[in-house]
């Protein structure tokens, strides 16, 4: 893989899901249907399992290849933004709800 292609790789996945999750929160914010409070819940259970294995995954690659272990650690810090987004975004949804 490229240099450039790694980091973008991670700045899609961070996108990706940051982009549903800003469905979610504002999907429920402004229609009340709980099925945007339930695909969210499901975000956050699925989308870290899924972002830790990216991560081990990059990880990985970074120490087999140790020329691109600088791009793949960029990669994991791209993903990892997502980690403080999600705490605050579960935050505002569990006081919605109560």
């Amino acid at each position: 893989m490229k240099n450039e292609s790694i980091i973008y790789f991670g700045k899609c996945v961070f996108g990706l899901f940051f982009v549903l999750g800003n469905i979610c929160l504002f999907g429920y914010l402004l229609t009340k249907d709980d099925g945007f409070a339930v695909f969210g819940f499901l975000l956050l259970i699925y989308g870290k399992v899924i972002n830790l294995l990216l991560v081990i995954i990059l990880l990985v690659y970074g120490f087999l290849m140790k020329d691109q272990l600088k791009y793949c650690l960029k990669a994991v810090c791209f993903i990892c933004l997502n980690i403080p987004i999600a705490i605050a975004y579960a935050a505002i949804g569990l006081n919605l709800n109560l």
